[in-house]
């Protein structure tokens, strides 16, 4: 089996479970994985502890938020 570039997390699946459903998963944890902005102290040190908590390193908050991201959905206006 040939060596997979650029999928970043989700090389860990191979072939199994399809594209879509990959890339989908891969853009969740990129975006999961990242530093956010603490609503604190508004620096870029907030990260996710567990599913809904996250901890701000500078200001040592610990706070809940959503699952996966601390920004609020923007909805779409067709």
């Amino acid at each position: 089996m040939a060596k997979v570039k650029g999928l970043g997390s989700i090389k860990r699946f191979g072939s199994r479970y399809g594209r879509t459903v990959k890339l989908k998963l891969a853009k969740i944890e990129k975006e999961q994985r990242k530093k956010h902005k603490c609503p604190y102290c508004n620096s870029l040190q907030v990260k996710r502890v567990a599913v809904g908590i996250w901890f701000c390193k500078k200001c040592k908050t610990k706070f809940t938020g959503k699952a996966y991201t601390l920004a609020k959905e923007e909805k779409k206006v067709l």
